[in-house]
């Protein structure tokens, strides 16, 4: 089983807001996910950004690997 950390977007029409989440490769973009692991709001300003990173750690030393963007938004939260 292939896991990611990835980004399933929330919010309304024009108005998203995203949860970062751990989830097998295969699911779709708003799929159920296997665990929920922060969020991202990019609307306000200043940018909310809230990742748990002890659940982070856990996920990629189960095999988890981040999107590109994900890996960018935990560069930006160190």
């Amino acid at each position: 089983m292939a896991l990611k950390l990835r980004l399933t977007r929330m919010g309304s029409k024009k108005r998203p807001f995203y949860r970062i989440v751990a989830i097998n490769s295969s699911t779709r973009r708003d799929g159920r996910p296997l665990e929920f692991i922060g969020y991202y709001n990019p609307m306000v300003e200043p940018v909310e950004l809230k990742i748990n990173m002890e659940k982070v750690q856990a996920w990629m030393d189960k095999g988890a690997k981040p999107s590109d963007t994900v890996k960018a938004l935990l560069k930006k939260n160190s």
